[in-house]
């Protein structure tokens, strides 16, 4: 898609008097371990990032990359990031719901308007929009699904160091071949999803 079929949901808004913009995605709904992350980016009015998309579209280069690009150019980003003993007490809709909270509200700036990737939100009080597949549709979402994104590799990345068993590194807590197999040899670790990880609710294999 090109800049002005990604910015049509920006534009609107901005045609309208509504300056700050925020994109709001998570990463981490599945994964069997580890925590759920959400940011939220505002981009400066018309500004566009050529090579933002979904993230599960990107290489983990191009993510790497583009993460840079957009905490460099944005007008603000935010994270939130709820852990896995969390999602077991609320449930992973709730703890998704919370980090995009927690995102929002680490802004510096506080946003408008909120373009938010999904069926459904639960509003902070400020104007909402929810986009299916937003994190393809929409630039703010998409650079929100990359921040998101990379900064929950990152956090599992560190947690490979700790558990260097069930291959963190490689897959990120979801629910692949290896480590259904490390689960099935070690047991449950401190971090694993314990409300995703009994028998009866273990996922087919997933991809990362």
């Amino acid at each position: 898609m090109n800049s002005e079929e990604l910015l049509r949901f920006e534009r609107d808004l901005w045609l309208s008097g509504v300056h700050a913009v925020a994109g709001v995605d998570e990463a981490g709904r599945g994964p069997l371990a580890g925590p759920v992350v959400a940011a939220a980016v505002i981009l400066p009015e018309g500004h566009f990032i050529a090579g933002v998309d979904d993230s599960k579209k990107l290489s983990p280069a191009k993510r790497a990359l583009l993460y840079e690009r957009i905490c460099g150019e944005a007008a603000a980003v935010g994270t939130g990031i709820v852990g896995h003993q969390e999602i077991d007490t609320i449930n992973i809709l709730q703890a998704t719901f919370k980090a995009m909270h927690l995102a929002l509200g680490s802004l510096p700036v506080r946003p408008a308007h909120i373009l938010v990737d999904g069926n459904r939100f639960r509003g902070t009080g400020i104007p909402f929009t929810a986009i299916v597949d937003g994190d393809a549709l929409c630039h703010c979402i998409a650079a929100a699904s990359i921040i998101a994104k990379v900064t929950r590799d990152r956090i599992m990345v560190e947690q490979d160091a700790v558990f260097p068993v069930y291959g963190f590194a490689r897959h990120k807590g979801y629910g692949t071949r290896e480590h259904l197999a490390a689960i099935e040899q070690y047991g449950l670790c401190p971090i694993h999803r314990r409300s995703f990880c009994t028998r009866a609710t273990v996922p087919k294999e997933q991809s990362v």
